[in-house]
C-alpha cells in the first residue's frame, strides 16, 4: 500500500513539473510560417530571460522576455540566420543571455570545474582505499622485544592456582 502511494505521489510530481513548463509565447507573437516559428522557438529556448535568469525567454512571462522573443522573430523575418540572430543578441546583452555558454577560454573553468572536482574526489577515494587495504593486508611480524613483552603479559594473566577461579 505504501509503495502504491509513493508511485502515485511520484507520478503527480512529474506531471505537475511538466505542466508548469508551459510556454509563455503569446498568440500575437506567433509567426505565420511554421518553419520560421519552429526556428524562433528553438532560438528562444536557448536564450536566458534576463529578469528571471533561470528560464528561457520562451518560458518567461517577463516583459523583457517578450521583447526578446519579438526581436528574434523580427530578425527571422528579416532573413537573418540563427547564428546571426544569436550574435546580435549576445552583442547587445552579453554572453550571460545564453542559457548554454560557449566553450571559450574565459568559460573553461565553468565547463571543466565539475569534471575536475569529480576526478579529484574519485582519485582521493582510490588513494584512501589503496592506503587502507595496503596497511591491513599483511600484518607485520613482531620484533623480539615485542614477543618477549607479549610473553610476559600472557604469563601474568594465567592463573597461578591451576586454572581455578
Amino acid at each position: 500500500m505504501r509503495f502504491r502511494r509513493f508511485v502515485l505521489a511520484a507520478l503527480l510530481a512529474v506531471f505537475a513539473l511538466h505542466a508548469s513548463s508551459a510556454h509563455a509565447v503569446q498568440p500575437d507573437e506567433v509567426l505565420d510560417d511554421p518553419a520560421l516559428e519552429a526556428r524562433a522557438r528553438a532560438l528562444s529556448a536557448g536564450l536566458r530571460c534576463l529578469v528571471c535568469q533561470n528560464q528561457s525567454i520562451d518560458d518567461s512571462d517577463a516583459p523583457l522576455a517578450k521583447d526578446l522573443r519579438v526581436l528574434v522573430r523580427e530578425r527571422l523575418k528579416a532573413g537573418d540566420s540563427d547564428a546571426e540572430i544569436i550574435a546580435f543578441v549576445v552583442s547587445r546583452y552579453g554572453e550571460f543571455v545564453l542559457l548554454k555558454p560557449r566553450f571559450t577560454p574565459h568559460t573553461w573553468l565553468l565547463w571543466l570545474a565539475t569534471p575536475l572536482l569529480f576526478l579529484l574526489a574519485l582519485g582521493g577515494i582510490v588513494y584512501a582505499y589503496r592506503r587502507r587495504s595496503a596497511s591491513s593486508a599483511a600484518p607485520r611480524a613482531l620484533t623480539a622485544s615485542e614477543q618477549a613483552h607479549l610473553a610476559r603479559l600472557l604469563d601474568e594473566e594465567t592463573p597461578q592456582d591451576g586454572g581455578k577461579l
